[in-house]
């Protein structure tokens, strides 16, 4: 069973037709075919009143696909391009047979859905609930804090599981938001028969003795972005949650890349003889087989080193832009996807006020996944349900399922280090027939061959033309640029930071693409990379201690201490410690006193320590020759016994005894040294 886009509906011949059926009328039979009103058995009249004041009139491809084989006794693993209508393929089947089955138990759990992402789950959760919003049974506030007391009495009380009404009651499990406590206690006090959640939480309130998922009452599983739950390390886990559910059930697996590896790796998940659907893509009334993309999404490249890629960025987002002459066609939400989260934290700092990305033409957000819970779900509230221009800057945490609304331009400053990544994050343009443009950036080079590789991979990418564009920056408009960024970097101390780090994290991602014989180390120029990045020197990092020239930026002599904190505070305490070290560095003072580093930030004593003590922790690689038995650690375990107890033995001593103890050291020393002389001249007699 294939479910695809192209699909059309053979009849039987007619005699009018001569045993040919007229195109007119075999269209007609499609679109019918995906009328919701043409399932069978068909859906509830709330959940078809639903959906079409929703305006879903008809299924999707992949929706008339997977509902009907999901709803029967099939499970699925469903391959479909982004914003195909995935969300929907699997929500639907899920609610429909949850009011279909019986009332549960209190505390019985009767459907999970699990993705990888707390704003992909959250989105979910967010879509049944408008859904669930014409189903009077169901729609119910889900937070005890939210009810009255009444409300609150009677979802508690047992009478409310044995009501003849079925309602579905789902509960969001992430992490972030509450602890796993307090989700627990939201459970024991609403029992939930739905569950959307990451595989972390989801599996701490599994583990509650509290929590039932018996073959009686349990329905449905749904892995959605099944390949990376996997990707993401979650294997462990997702094993943990799947072995405490019934073997009895229906599963689904959804994402837009599924390999034939993964279904094998996800047989484990106790698919029981799955149906396979692929979506594929119609494009100029011809079967596109090779094409994984939607088709109203343009995808395209430009060749460009690090310093053009901030101009041709101030250029696509300029008033008026080369790329979208018309306000009309400006994007009303445009994605940066960058590699690392210290770069989004660096350049969200940097680009607007150097006036890269202006504020006044759009609001920019930062997201990624080492912010605090709550500022993730803020700013991609804030994102979603702008109704100004905006640009979220991010990592690939925003890279897979998120539906987010008008995003009409992708951008990629660089080739993910994940090739299946590169289709998630395009995939957030174009999405539901509406029109959207993915631009690739790639270093002049080796890197254009990533644009085969995509070609392998069937997502192909065209150049984007200087006609839309506009022609190669020059080097004074670069420079020009660079200047205004390298400006705000002296500025302030915490952008001067936070670009090198950037720096850093940027040169370790690079360096761990899964593509290496594409995108290689050796082949950077480091230069060029530095003045993208707006440094004003480049760091101590292994990469450049192998080199036996480091490059020089060629920039003018800086004071690097002279760059001031935008803080009051954390300027006080810096110019404070800046007098501290130099008046001990003219005492003479050691060990208790602040030392200022090479990049003019001073370091306090407490600090030195934290930095010894980190180095002395970092495990060294054990040689080739070493056994495997631990003998070297041993022996370093019984020399740190020993300068224990000689610190501890010299505490008590005065200078005059420290003095002997030390000759006697000396002399033991010597001893040695005399006695492994003597062992090597009696070997060379031996061998002689």
């Amino acid at each position: 069973m294939s479910g695809k886009a192209t699909k059309e509906t053979k009849s039987k011949k007619t005699k009018s037709t001569k045993g040919k059926e007229p195109k007119g009328t075999a269209d007609a039979a499609v679109e019918s075919a995906r009328l919701w009103t043409s399932l069978k058995p068909p859906l509830s009249p709330w959940l078809q009143e639903a959906l079409l004041t929703m305006d879903f009139k008809k299924m999707t491809p992949v929706q008339a696909g997977v509902v009907p084989l999901f709803l029967g006794n099939k499970d699925v693993v469903v391959e479909a391009v982004t914003g195909s209508g995935k969300t929907l393929a699997f929500l639907i089947p899920m609610i429909e047979r949850l009011l279909r089955a019986d009332v549960p138990k209190k505390h019985h759990v009767q459907g999970i859905i699990i993705s990888p992402t707390r704003e992909l789950a959250s989105q979910i959760h967010t879509v049944l609930n408008q859904i669930l919003a014409f189903h009077p049974a169901s729609a119910t506030p889900e937070k005890p804090e939210e009810m009255d007391a009444l409300t609150r009495y009677t979802l508690s009380s047992s009478s409310l599981q044995t009501q003849t009404e079925r309602a579905i009651k789902p509960q969001l499990l992430v992490g972030g938001s509450q602890t796993a406590a307090q989700d627990l206690k939201q459970f024991l006090s609403t029992s939930p028969n739905l569950l959307i959640g990451t595989p972390g939480r989801l599996n701490d309130i599994l583990t509650s003795p509290y929590v039932h998922t018996t073959e009686a009452s349990f329905e449905a599983l749904v892995l959605d972005e099944a390949d990376k739950l996997l990707d993401m390390g979650f294997s462990e886990t997702l094993t943990a949650i799947i072995s405490r559910l019934p073997k009895q059930r229906r599963t689904g697996l959804f994402s837009a890349s599924i390999t034939d590896a993964l279904v094998a790796q996800l047989v484990k998940a106790g698919l029981r003889n799955p149906v396979k659907i692929v979506v594929k893509v119609r494009h100029g009334g011809e079967l596109q087989e090779e094409k994984r993309t939607p088709a109203s999404l343009e995808m395209a490249y430009l060749s460009a080193t690090h310093v053009q890629k901030i101009a041709y960025l101030q250029r696509i987002f300029s008033t008026p832009s080369p790329l979208f002459p018309s306000p009309l066609d400006r994007p009303q939400k445009a994605i940066i996807y960058l590699s690392t989260c210290a770069q989004v934290d660096y350049l969200s700092s940097l680009l607007p006020p150097s006036s890269i990305l202006p504020k006044t033409t759009a609001n920019l957000i930062p997201l990624h996944g080492k912010l605090a819970a709550s500022v993730r779900t803020k700013n991609f509230h804030t994102f979603t349900t702008s109704t100004t221009p905006s640009i979220l800057l991010t990592t690939d945490l925003a890279a897979r399922g998120l539906d987010i609304p008008q995003v009409d331009l992708v951008i990629q400053m660089d080739a993910p280090s994940d090739p299946k990544s590169f289709l998630h994050r395009a995939g957030r343009a174009g999405r539901a027939g509406r029109k959207g443009l993915a631009i690739l950036f790639l270093n002049p080079g080796r890197e254009h061959e990533y644009v085969d590789f995509l070609d392998v991979r069937k997502t192909p990418v065209a150049l984007l033309p200087e006609s839309r564009i506009g022609p190669v920056p020059t080097q004074p408009e670069c420079d020009k640029l660079i200047d205004s960024m390298r400006t705000v970097v002296k500025s302030n101390r915490a952008v001067y930071e936070k670009g090198l780090r950037a720096f850093v994290s940027w040169v370790k991602a690079y360096g761990k693409h899964q593509c290496a014989s594409i995108f290689r180390l050796a082949d950077l120029d480091w230069v060029d990379l530095a003045h993208g990045f707006a440094l004003l020197h480049l760091p101590k990092m292994p990469e450049l201690k192998a080199m036996k020239e480091p490059p020089s930026l060629g920039l003018p002599p800086f004071d690097l201490a002279s760059i001031p904190y935008v803080s009051a505070h954390l300027e006080q305490q810096r110019q404070e410690l800046l007098k501290a070290a130099k008046e001990s560095k003219t005492q003479g003072l050691t060990g208790t006193a602040p030392i200022i580093s090479e990049t003019g930030t001073p370091i306090s004593a407490s600090k030195q320590k934290e930095i010894l003590k980190a180095k002395a922790k970092r495990k060294r690689p054990p040689p080739r020759s070493e056994a495997w038995s631990g003998k070297k650690e041993q022996k370093d375990v019984r020399e740190e016994r020993r300068e224990k107890k000689k610190v501890r033995r010299e505490a008590g001593m005065d200078e005059e005894s420290k003095k002997k103890l030390a000759e006697v050291n000396a002399l033991v020393e010597e001893v040695k040294r005399r006695g492994v002389l003597r062992d090597e001249v009696e070997v060379r007699r031996e061998k002689k």
